[in-house]
């Protein structure tokens, strides 16, 4: 299974950008996803999940009112979309793929992990 993220970037505080993941080598409808970040020094923390058909998602508090995690099953990618960026949101952000398709908020219940992708929010 491969994850490979794209969108990150950097960004003004106050800004938005659009992080998209596309999943090839295993029935993408079968998986939940996942985005999780790392800052420099700290834990891979989770962000946000969405279960195998999309109707049900969860948000770590952090993020909850600004971020949107959406997936196509038909294009296999899942997408976040992220605005009113805070300098506190820099981190490299992780794909990840749930084979049991509930999503999770632990990042050991992902199998499959993209690449990361870095995302930068300057004050």
């Amino acid at each position: 299974v491969q994850l490979v993220e794209s969108g990150g970037g950097l960004v003004q505080a106050g800004g938005a950008l659009r992080l998209s993941c596309a999943v090839s080598g295993r029935t993408f409808s079968n998986l939940a996803m996942g985005w999780f970040r790392q800052a420099p020094g700290k834990e891979r923390d989770f962000v946000t999940t969405i279960n195998w058909n999309g109707g049900r998602t969860y948000y770590a508090d952090s993020v909850k009112g600004r971020f949107t995690i959406s997936r196509d099953n038909a294009k296999n990618t899942v997408s976040l979309q992220m605005n009113s960026l805070k300098p506190e949101d820099t981190a490299v952000y992780y794909c990840a793929a749930d084979v049991l398709g509930s999503g999770s908020y632990d990042y050991r219940d992902y199998e499959y992990w993209g690449q990361g992708t870095q995302v930068t929010v300057s004050s």
